[in-house]
C-alpha cells in the first residue's frame, strides 16, 4: 500500500494523516516533541554519566550507563504507544481504501492516556524531589505545597522517593487500558 508507514517515524504523520480526531491528532504533535525532548535528555544524561565516569572500569558504571538508557526507554515507550497503536490499527483494518473507522472513541482515549501519562511523569518528578538537596554547593530545601494544588503537592511529597516510579507507571498502565478495553 502506498500509504503505508515505515517504521516508528513514519506512524507519526500517518496517524495524524489518518486520524478523524482532533484531540488524537494534537496528542501526535505533542508526543513527537516530547519524545525528542525525552530523547535528547537521556543522551545528554548518558554524555554526562559516561563524562564522570570515563576513566573508571565496569562494574556498577556500566551499570548505571545502562540503567539510564533503560529509564529513556521506559519513558518514550509510553509516549509513542499510542501513536503506534492507532496507527497499526488503522493499517491493520483499512481495505485499502483508506475507509476503515476503528472502535468508537478508540483514538481520544488513547490521546487521553497519553496525555495522563505525560502528566504522571512529571507529576513523577515531584514526588521524586527530596527534601533537601543540593545545588550548586548551597543546600536548598523544596518548596512547601500552597496554590489550588496543594494537596495534590502535598500528597506526592508523602510519596517516597524510592517509590516516585509508581506514579508515571499508573500514567503507561492507563495507556495500556484505553488500549485494551475500546482496541
Amino acid at each position: 500500500m502506498a500509504d503505508d508507514y515505515g517504521g516508528i517515524l513514519g506512524a507519526f504523520p500517518y496517524a495524524f494523516r489518518r486520524s478523524d480526531s482532533l484531540l488524537f491528532r494534537s496528542y501526535v504533535l505533542v508526543a513527537g516533541v516530547a519524545t525528542l525532548l525525552l530523547t535528547v535528555t537521556c543522551v545528554l544524561a548518558i554524555v554526562v554519566v559516561f563524562g564522570r565516569t570515563a576513566g573508571a572500569r565496569g562494574g556498577s558504571f556500566t551499570l548505571s550507563r545502562s540503567f539510564i538508557a533503560l529509564l529513556g526507554l521506559l519513558a518514550v515507550l509510553p509516549v509513542v504507544g499510542p501513536v503506534l497503536l492507532a496507527a497499526r490499527t488503522r493499517r491493520r483494518g483499512s481495505d485499502g481504501d483508506g475507509t476503515f473507522d476503528p472502535p468508537a472513541n478508540y483514538e481520544p482515549l488513547l490521546a487521553v492516556g497519553g496525555y495522563l501519562f505525560l502528566l504522571s511523569l512529571y507529576l513523577g518528578l515531584i514526588a521524586s524531589m527530596p527534601e533537601t538537596f543540593t545545588l550548586d554547593g548551597e543546600t536548598v530545601t523544596r518548596p512547601p505545597p500552597s496554590g489550588a494544588f496543594a494537596p495534590v503537592v502535598a500528597a506526592l511529597y508523602a510519596i517516597p522517593a524510592v517509590f516516585s516510579w509508581s506514579v508515571p507507571l499508573v500514567g503507561a498502565a492507563l495507556v495500556g487500558l484505553a488500549h485494551r478495553v475500546f482496541g
